[in-house]
């Protein structure tokens, strides 16, 4: 006896089981979840996977995306501990990691995203075009924001980088800060340095005055934040470098 869902659909071609544009995110902590929903707002993926050790939480993350299908365009969200449900993925966003703790500098030893890229990059045996560290663009993120806060325009509209290695030591490049093409240090040769009147350079440690956390030091925005610090900044910066591989 036929069953409902026989009597109600008909297949005219047979259903293709291997995705086309499948994206797989590792650890499913703050910043991870951010990457996940980044992914399924910018309809980037056919299908998401999640990948954690914790089954508990891997299943409930898994469940709430799934019960949010009605508004999603995703149609098939997958999660295991077991590296196989990764199969046929175009992209890996890796996130898995130790909570940094308050007043934690990754310096300690070594910014673990610069060499587990580099680890990644040798084991899997890729050319290094297809693997991407995050790299300083949590950093260039915030100093973005930071001079739109000076200067009472948009962040999409101030341009500049944050160089280096990501976290306290990274450095900002004052010759190349621009507002829609208009050059700061033309305007304002002093930028940045011990001569300036205005003081730009404290715009890379504060947001308005001294008492406020290094925005560029993610060890004070946990302090401020504590829990699920910067997960949505972290997720945008770690996602944009695979809005532009599918688009």
């Amino acid at each position: 006896m036929a069953t409902l869902k026989d009597q109600l659909i008909h297949n005219l071609l047979k259903e293709e089981q291997t995705p086309q544009n499948k994206i797989t995110v590792v650890g499913v902590g703050a910043v991870g979840m951010a990457c996940a929903i980044s992914v399924l707002m910018k309809d980037l993926a056919d299908e998401l996977a999640l990948v954690d050790v914790i089954e508990d939480k891997l299943k409930g993350e898994m469940m709430d995306l799934q019960h949010g299908s009605l508004f999603l365009r995703t149609p098939k969200i997958v999660s295991g501990k077991d590296y196989s449900v990764t199969a046929n993925s175009k992209l890996v966003i890796i996130t898995a990691g130790a909570r940094q703790q308050e007043g934690e500098s990754r310096l300690n030893l070594v910014q673990r995203m610069d060499i587990l890229t580099y680890v990644a990059w040798k084991i899997s045996g890729f050319p290094k075009n297809r693997v991407i560290g995050s790299g300083c663009n949590l950093d260039s993120a915030r100093f973005r924001y930071l001079m739109g806060e000076r200067l009472g325009v948009h962040p999409l509209s101030c341009h500049g980088w944050v160089l280096g290695e990501h976290g306290d030591s990274s450095v900002p490049v004052w010759s190349g800060m621009n507002v829609a093409g208009v050059s700061l240090k033309t305007l304002h040769p002093d930028l940045g340095t011990d001569k300036d009147k205005e003081q730009w350079k404290e715009c890379r440690y504060t947001l308005e005055n001294p008492k406020r956390a290094a925005i560029l030091k993610s060890s004070d925005v946990i302090a401020f934040h504590c829990l699920g610090y910067n997960r949505i900044l972290v997720g945008g910066c770690a996602c944009c470098p695979f809005y532009l591989i599918c688009d």
